[in-house]
């Protein structure tokens, strides 16, 4: 007989990282019988972001991209730099999709249980408990998605910065984009002596996502979002009529901040409360895939689920590069550069997937070698 207020597994949170784990467990024959809880407050019925990765062969997330490519092109104040991204393709995903289609093929499984309710606490004695506005819930496991507060004077000590963005998806009259070629980075548009860019994706001949980017300290107001995306529609792609059709917004933290060790025994943070977006760049749909790889691993190996998450190095490079990026966040625009002018987009794929040789490392180090980086990298040590 199953107790509905016990488990074996809770998930807090029915997002990218909370979805990934949950089909990870259900594709292995070894969690056929564990009961499994997925808890969230909301339905997941709105498509509120897009999450774009690359891949160079066809996976599980075929049959929901929303669209591929094989080009990009990066433009600064210099240069245009035009990326052949084979064997690679860009790929897009609409969050919409992602939470359909997981929630659906979940829901085909006796041993998982979704619960509409808000998380409140969890405590810790001989399981795990979790106490929400309805109940309490008792496991061997918790995997919590909910970011832990943090203080200003927790953070002090280490380098935190925020990604954040404003996105129209514009559909036009006439056939105005290249649809073949993501414009990855444009910093030609600026908010003052800031990390700043304008970023496309365009699903169509007349439809294109178009974003403008911050990698700064402090966020803005959304108007000024509104300002700069249709400022670069006028004056860079100089289109004069078209349609709104959808818009998204989103803040995503870059910092070194040791999320990790919020880890127990038997509570594992996930997500970005567990720090695995990348630190440097924000992405996190593929290292998502990955860290539920490694915590199915661990919990068949019959070790603490968080063994192993991170490489040291990787977080080691982050922290230098937001480190210059927080102390000069105008070199933004030369730092990018560099990445994508020195080096293959091959290679700059396979680094900043953690996948990358000690040589392709190095030569990465050597093309972004300044005094800025210098200074950073003894500040770090």
């Amino acid at each position: 007989m199953i107790d509905e207020f016990h488990f074996d597994y809770i998930i807090i949170g029915n997002g990218l990282a909370g979805l990934q784990l949950a089909l990870k467990m259900t594709s292995d024959s070894f969690f056929d019988n564990k009961q499994i809880a997925l808890i969230d407050v909301s339905e997941k019925k709105t498509n509120d972001k897009t999450w774009s990765f690359w891949e160079t062969k066809p996976s599980q997330w075929n049959d929901l991209t929303y669209k591929t490519w094989e080009h990009a092109t990066v433009i600064t104040s210099k240069k245009n730099i035009d990326l052949n991204l084979k064997p690679y393709q860009y790929k897009s995903i609409k969050s919409i999709d992602f939470y359909r289609h997981s929630i659906s093929k979940l829901k085909k499984h006796s041993n998982i249980h979704f619960i509409k309710e808000k998380v409140y606490s969890v405590n810790e004695s001989k399981q795990a408990l979790v106490k929400t506005n309805k109940n309490t819930y008792t496991c061997n496991h918790v995997f919590d998605s909910r970011i832990p507060n943090i203080s200003s004077g927790q953070i002090k000590n280490y380098t935190y910065l925020i990604q954040h963005f404003k996105g129209w998806v514009i559909k036009t009259n006439t056939a105005v984009f290249d649809n073949n070629k993501i414009t990855m980075m444009d910093y030609r548009l600026k908010d003052g002596e800031q990390t700043t860019f304008t970023y496309i994706l365009p699903f169509s001949k007349n439809e294109a996502l178009i974003e403008f980017t911050y990698f700064t300290e402090n966020t803005v107001t959304e108007a000024i979002y509104d300002t700069y995306i249709k400022t670069y529609i006028d004056t860079y792609l100089k289109i004069e009529n078209y349609t709104v059709i959808e818009t998204e917004m989103g803040q995503i933290p870059m910092t070194n901040f040791p999320f990790y060790k919020y880890n127990t025994k038997k509570t594992t943070k996930i997500g970005t409360a567990g720090g695995w977006v990348k630190g440097s760049t924000g992405y996190s749909f593929k290292h998502t895939e990955k860290k539920a790889a490694i915590i199915i691993g661990n919990l068949k190996a019959n070790r603490i689920p968080s063994h192993n998450l991170f490489k040291s190095k990787y977080m080691f490079y982050d922290k230098v590069f937001l480190k210059v990026l927080k102390d000069e966040n105008y070199k933004g625009e030369w730092i990018f550069q560099q990445f994508y002018d020195k080096n293959s987009i091959q290679t700059m794929f396979r680094f900043l997937d953690e996948e990358s040789s000690f040589i392709e490392e190095i030569k990465i180090m050597w093309s972004l070698f300044s005094w800025s980086f210098i200074k950073a990298f003894f500040k770090t040590l």
